[in-house]
């Protein structure tokens, strides 16, 4: 750093916060650490007795700190985000819409190896409404060398680093199985849950059906939800290895393939998910989705409402964290619960 006159500070970077005090009226800092001097800046640090100030010397590929965070930030961002004012060398980046928050980890990692950059994201694979906080930058130091910059740019590849995907399916047909329901014998207490879920995500109940257990009832059903405008089946119901247990087969002959039957999850273990040739997604829901607050079915919806395509090798990844710590009071999402 050096020591210039103040007439002669414009466009030099300041080493430190310049505190004004307006008797009375304000004591504070009036210009930051790092604030370039504009020629409407002289007048003010004149009248704060500042007739000398100490400045970092920019030289020839040296980049301020809010240039840096600039670009750092372009490497984040998809056309669903918006970026705050650059200030101290930090932006951050929040969502403009609801939608799938997901985020590149191995290329995230690889920009953070580059000395003297920063980047923290929220947990990738989660949900978000629009406002929520997805990520700061940060440059370090106060000016730093543009090859480091292009250094994280070369790391972060050709595609942002994070993506948000607003929620595109609307509609859903619901199957409710089960004779004890269909006989009035017990009340249905999982369709109300899953009228509440969906409509977290914009997504309405367009046709709902009750049925026995009968495997061929259940297929009837699947079959006359298709031939509907729902875009995702969800079947209730009937999930477990009990022979009487008849919803997996009745989805696997009506056509689906299946992705998985079973998630390294709990709760939410004999979830099952399938897709019909024409990308309709179909989904075996177990008891526990009834009763628990989270379960396998919250990692997955806000996924398939962003037309997100799931499969066997995302439900590996989720072994680890998927695991509810059953808490006396449920803070879901904000706990470690599939993250």
């Amino acid at each position: 750093m050096k020591k210039i006159p103040v007439r002669e500070a414009v466009g030099h970077v300041l080493c430190h916060d310049m505190t004004q005090i307006i008797p009375g009226t304000y004591k504070g800092p009036r210009f930051r650490k790092g604030h370039i001097v504009t020629a409407e800046d002289i007048p003010v640090l004149l009248s704060m007795g500042k007739e000398h100030l100490f400045v970092w010397e920019k030289g020839e590929g040296m980049l301020h700190e809010d240039e840096a965070a600039t670009r750092l930030a372009a490497l984040c961002r998809n056309e669903y985000m918006e970026a705050s004012p650059a200030r101290e060398g930090k932006i951050e980046l929040r969502a403009a819409a609801d939608g799938f928050f997901t985020v590149a980890s191995d290329r995230l990692q690889a920009v953070n190896t580059v000395e003297d950059v920063m980047i923290a994201t929220r947990h990738g694979n989660t949900p978000v409404r629009a406002g929520d906080k997805l990520c700061g930058t940060r440059c370090i130091p106060l000016v730093i060398p543009e090859e480091t910059i292009r250094a994280a740019e070369q790391a972060a590849g050709s595609e942002p680093l994070m993506a948000i995907h607003p929620y595109r399916l609307r509609r859903a047909a619901v199957i409710t199985t089960g004779s004890e329901v269909f006989h009035g014998r017990v009340e249905d207490a999982f369709t109300p849950v899953l009228v509440q879920k969906l409509a977290s995500y914009g997504i309405e109940m367009i046709a709902h059906r009750t049925v026995d257990d009968d495997k061929a009832h259940i297929m009837e059903a699947i079959d006359a939800m298709r031939c509907t405008d729902a875009e995702m089946i969800l079947c209730t119901g009937g999930m477990s290895v009990d022979p009487d247990d008849n919803t997996p087969g009745a989805i696997r002959d009506c056509g689906a393939r299946i992705v998985t039957y079973g998630a390294p999850v709990l709760p939410g273990a004999m979830f099952l998910l399938g897709y019909f040739e024409d990308g309709t997604p179909v989904m075996g829901l177990p008891g526990c989705v009834m009763y628990a607050k989270a379960t396998v079915f919250d990692l997955v919806l806000p996924r398939i409402a962003a037309g997100i395509a799931v499969e066997r090798s995302d439900f590996v990844k989720m072994g680890e964290g998927g695991l509810c710590l059953g808490c006396g009071e449920c803070r879901y999402p904000v706990c470690p619960f599939g993250k």
